[in-house]
């Protein structure tokens, strides 16, 4: 169908067809009904998914400011604690078929472990002092150090 052929058949099809296309009854009371009250139904359906969405966020907030400062040292010390228990762990198991070089390190690695019981007593009255961390640190590093050089001194290796 050529351009002007288009055209002219839509013409006659706009010509030859009704003028006006009446609507079923039912559709203007929907019509009617949308027109006279179009506010009411938009408030009602809007106002509910911005009440939960400020409810969401204020639990999320919450959330997030009880995780971020509620968090006490406490829980440093006992990852610390931890982390330091394992590493003690590996150098017994690691040095147990060799022998110390000294007779009295079992009795100083208890004096320093009583230490360690000593500064976790502390941080409990005191869960953020960051000079008691430092120190249970200092002692936790202490211990490691003492199992090392009892069994494998610097002045042996190579």
């Amino acid at each position: 169908m050529s351009k002007p052929d288009f055209e002219t058949f839509l013409a006659e099809s706009l010509s030859n067809s009704e003028a006006h296309i009446a609507p079923e009854k039912e559709l203007w009371q929907g019509i009617e009904k949308a027109i006279s009250n179009p506010a009411v139904e938009q408030r009602q359906s809007s106002v509910w998914p911005k009440l939960v969405g400020i409810a969401a966020c204020s639990v999320a907030a919450l959330l997030s400011v009880q995780l971020v400062f509620t968090r006490p040292a406490h829980d440093t010390s006992v990852a610390m604690s931890d982390f330091f228990a394992e590493q003690k762990q590996t150098l017994l198991v690691q040095y147990q078929n060799q022998p110390a070089l000294t007779d009295n390190w079992q009795q100083q690695l208890a004096e320093l472990e009583d230490a360690e019981r000593a500064i976790k007593q502390a941080l409990e009255n005191e869960p953020e002092n960051s000079a008691l961390l430092k120190m249970l640190a200092q002692v936790y590093q202490q211990q490691l150090d003492l199992i090392n050089k009892v069994h494998a001194p610097k002045w042996q290796t190579i």
